[in-house]
């Protein structure tokens, strides 16, 4: 059995290469992100290792914030006198480091990096742990002078002796590059730039009384944990701070693995999707090879094999599948984390590819992940196979019981439909965005296995429909080839659900995405009164300069600032919320429509004052003149009165929860140092629009990352980060369109041999070659549209659930982008062509006679 298992697997190696390409590329992703991720950890872990020092005396923040508010915290640099007593220290260096602040050239063009990394100034302080080491030049001295990172330097082509504008909080100011720095380790993509001391802590921070961390080192012996703990008893753990040189790089480390869990979970769902719409392929596959063999098992059952050595023939065919498919996509998952790493160096991060690391994990999961697939798709056809009857198989008969599945389907899909579809339901009905979101998961999940089970039964009524034009247009050519997608509606069913997978996708995520982009655009004309709106290009806050500059542009009449900082709020429920709070000046209401339940603009930006949500009030049972406790940074309290309540649709987006917002002399009282983050602009009476647009973009020429907007900038700005998301759907399909006509391929391919000896006889009564091809063209395009309509359908019912659930959020617009359905159904017939073509002229070179002989 062994030997004939091998034969008969060699003898359809090239049938099942086109299977074993779906597993490559779903363990090509799957070892790729592993090995990348991997990869950039083990640098990191190298870099955050050899630079932290012993022991880091940073100030206490126990908020974060989703969204930048600017400011720097900082301690007195006194601390490093003192700290430098400690019994154990041998040195205490005051830092002075400021991120995502603003350096340009002459040109007024940014020297930061475009890959989204942070540009950083800190103090030059050379030491054994330094990332980087002077290669050129000399050290920096007095406030004219400052180092700048080799990387930097070469992409920006900046010299030594070049003058670069550093935009920073307490103001702007020039320097005059002295020195070049290289890193000794993996640049992580930053640009640096390094000052002396006293500059960096007089320009970044606005004195020399301010650090924004103490480093100590340990004398020689002193352990690090036992120099924490005598530099806790100096100075507590309230106020400040401490972290010891491997706390530190776990810290860093936790940091950037948000960032590689993007890319990791991308690369996974890729992954996924070639697994998912894999496996149609690999089921339809084997089932078309044990169809064909038919007569091969049942002389095998008449020489004595039983079932479970024909089952156990047909499994081991699909081992050896997944093991192929496992290695040939361990190679390839190399060569993407290689393509990987040379894509996060041309955008900076300049990771080796000779340090690659490939851990154990990497090879175990990649077999088991292919291996698995294989041999569960295989399953159920290995299955048939053994249940073939010796007599049925010699006399050359179908394989008996093709009804009773039909029929087993239906009842076990109209079952999993139901549960769907109440759970869609459930989720259209829900009022919290939690339980809505599971429901909606589990009822994508369902709808979609009920479809992939009840597909076959849907053919016959539905390819009718698609092809009844065929026989008028194309006359017995045309009715063949609904005929023949007609003839084995499993086969059918399972071809067309490979490219379903990824339309439905699709489908779901362009109604939610085109409803998103309404919903926000009504809400932008519903609530943005001013001219224009002023923020970063990144949303990174500005400094005050920029507020002053625009102030006193000609044609301005009003600037109204907004400004975040991250709160904790004790609610009369008993939780404790973090969230963030907006600040705002009083004449908010000459720039934005906002909509009160209770209150109004002037009592809610009083001083003192808080105003929130009516809907999340009213669930933490928070009432009008109530007082609550707020947390801000750096561990300042104050008890604010609720004196409004508003009642906007979108009063939780971008991570605000509660929809909280005070006076911006609330928020200057308890968070001072802050930046502002959006300027809202209206111009004088007699001021065109176009004339105060010019005269804004010529002020704020010197610095090239404050962008002006108007509504429809503003309108186009949200929809290009909703576009992001797209593209990524778009990215998924393209993947499982691949994979999708790899399937179609392998149908036809597998269906021309199977009828080979009636494509003969149909040559023999005068059938033409080109009349040959074009019935198998017109059979490959009714099944994939066929695949597309199901997999529209279904995605036009998970976008109108989606749109439900982002409506608890306040996106309540609807809408559908008929363009893109249309634009999908014509590519699915495209996509029907290119299958066929190789399939349909394999076909029409067939020799007539030995067709004709062919058994």
């Amino acid at each position: 059995m062994l030997k004939a298992t091998l034969r008969s697997f060699l003898a359809h190696k090239g049938r099942l290469l086109l299977s074993a390409l779906a597993v490559v590329l779903s363990v090509a992703f799957v070892a790729g992100s592993l090995i990348f991720s991997d990869t950039v950890t083990r640098t990191f872990d190298r870099l955050f290792a050899s630079t932290s020092a012993d022991v880091t005396v940073s100030p206490k923040n126990d908020l974060d914030s989703q969204i930048p508010t600017g400011a720097t915290p900082t301690l007195p640099a006194s601390l490093a006198d003192r700290l430098a007593k400690v019994d154990g220290v041998a040195a205490a260096h005051v830092d002075a480091a400021v991120e995502n602040l603003t350096i340009v050239d002459r040109e007024n063009e940014s020297v930061g990096p475009t890959s989204g990394a942070p540009t950083i100034a800190t103090n030059w302080q050379p030491s054994e742990r330094s990332p980087v080491k002077l290669t050129s030049g000399h050290a920096p001295h007095g406030a004219g002078e400052a180092l700048l990172d080799a990387d930097t330097a070469d992409r920006k082509h900046i010299r030594v002796g070049d003058t670069l504008t550093v935009q920073a909080q307490p103001g702007t100011f020039e320097v005059r590059i002295v020195g070049i720095a290289t890193f000794t380790t993996t640049n992580p993509g930053a640009a640096l730039l390094f000052l002396d001391t006293p500059t960096a802590q007089t320009r970044l921070l606005g004195g020399t009384a301010a650090a924004t961390s103490i480093s100590l080192d340990a004398a020689p012996g002193v352990d690090d944990a036992v120099l924490k703990q005598r530099v806790a008893a100096e100075l507590g753990t309230k106020t400040y701070d401490l972290k010891t040189a491997d706390e530190q790089a776990e810290d860093a480390a936790a940091q950037l693995g948000g960032f590689l869990d993007v890319i990791k979970y991308v690369m996974l769902g890729f992954a996924g999707i070639a697994v998912l719409v894999g496996v149609f392929l690999i089921v339809n596959t084997f089932s078309m090879l044990i169809a064909q063999r038919t007569r091969e098992l049942g002389l095998l059952r008449a020489l004595g094999a039983d079932r479970r050595q024909v089952r156990r023939s047909v499994l081991t065919e699909a081992l050896l599948l997944g093991l192929v498919g496992s290695t040939l996509g361990l190679a390839a998952g190399i060569g993407l984390a290689l393509g990987l790493i040379k894509l996060m160096t041309a955008f900076g991060m300049n990771l080796k590819s000779t340090e690659m690391v490939i851990g154990w994990g990497t090879p175990v999961a990649s077999y088991v992940v292919g291996v698995g697939v294989t041999f569960v798709a295989a399953y159920l056809p290995a299955r048939r196979a053994a249940g073939v009857s010796p007599m049925a198989a010699l006399a050359d008969a179908e394989v008996a019981g093709l009804g009773r599945p039909l029929r087993v389907r239906g009842v076990v899909g109209a079952v999993v439909g139901l549960a769907g579809v109440a759970a869609l339901g459930g989720c259209v009905a829900a009022s919290k965005t939690s339980t809505a979101g599971s429901l909606l998961g589990l009822g994508v999940v369902l709808t979609l296995v009920a479809t992939v089970i009840a597909g076959p039964l849907l053919v016959r009524p539905v390819i009718k429909v698609l092809g009844g034009a065929f026989p008028a247009l194309f006359g017995s050519v045309g009715r063949m080839s609904q005929r023949n997608a007609l003839r084995n509606p499993r086969r059918t069913g399972a071809t067309a659900s490979a490219l379903m997978v990824g339309l439905a996708l699709v489908g779901g995520m362009s109604v939610a995405s085109a409803s998103m982009s309404k919903s926000f655009d009504q809400q932008i004309d519903k609530t943005l009164g001013a001219d224009f709106v002023i923020q970063n290009s990144n949303f990174v806050p500005f400094s005050r300069e920029v507020t002053d500059k625009v102030r006193g542009t000609d044609g301005v009449a009003l600037v109204v600032r907004q400004r975040f900082t991250p709160v904790a709020v004790r609610l009369p429920d008993g939780k404790r919320i973090e969230t963030t709070a907006a600040g705002y000046d009083p004449r908010l209401d000459d720039v934005a429509h906002l909509t009160y339940a209770e209150g109004d603009t002037a009592a809610a930006l009083g001083v003192g004052h808080l105003a929130m949500d009516a809907k999340f009030a009213r669930e933490h049972g928070v009432r009008l003149g109530g007082t609550v406790p707020v947390e801000f940074p750096a561990g300042r309290h104050a008890d604010l009165t609720v004196t409004a309540l508003t009642d906007q649709e979108s009063a939780e987006g971008f991570g605000m929860q509660g929809g909280l917002y005070v006076g911006f002399a609330t928020i200057e009282k308890y968070v001072p140092g802050g930046q502002d983050s959006t300027l809202y602009v209206n111009a004088t009476s007699g001021t065109g629009a176009d004339q105060l647009r010019s005269r804004l973009e010529k002020t704020l020429e010197p610095y090239p990352q404050v962008q002006v907007r108007d509504q429809g900038d503003y309108k186009k700005l949200v929809h290009d980060q909703i576009a992001v998301l797209l593209y990524l759907v778009y990215a998924l399909l393209g993947l499982a369109i691949v994979i999708a006509v790899l399937g179609v391929v392998n149908t036809l391919a597998l269906s021309v041999v199977e009828r080979t000896r009636e494509i003969g006889l149909l040559r023999a009564i005068g059938l033409g070659r080109r009349q040959l091809r074009r019935m198998i063209r017109l059979e490959s395009v009714v099944i994939a549209v066929f695949g597309a309509i199901l997999g529209l359908v279904l995605g036009l019912v998970w976008g109108v659930c989606v749109q439900q659930v982002l409506a608890l959020q306040g996106l309540t617009a609807f809408a559908v982008p008929w363009g893109t359905i249309v634009a999908v159904v014509v590519g699915s017939a495209v996509v029907g062509i290119v299958a066929a073509l190789l399939p349909a002229l394999r076909a029409s070179r067939m020799n007539v006679l030995a067709a004709i002989a062919h058994e």
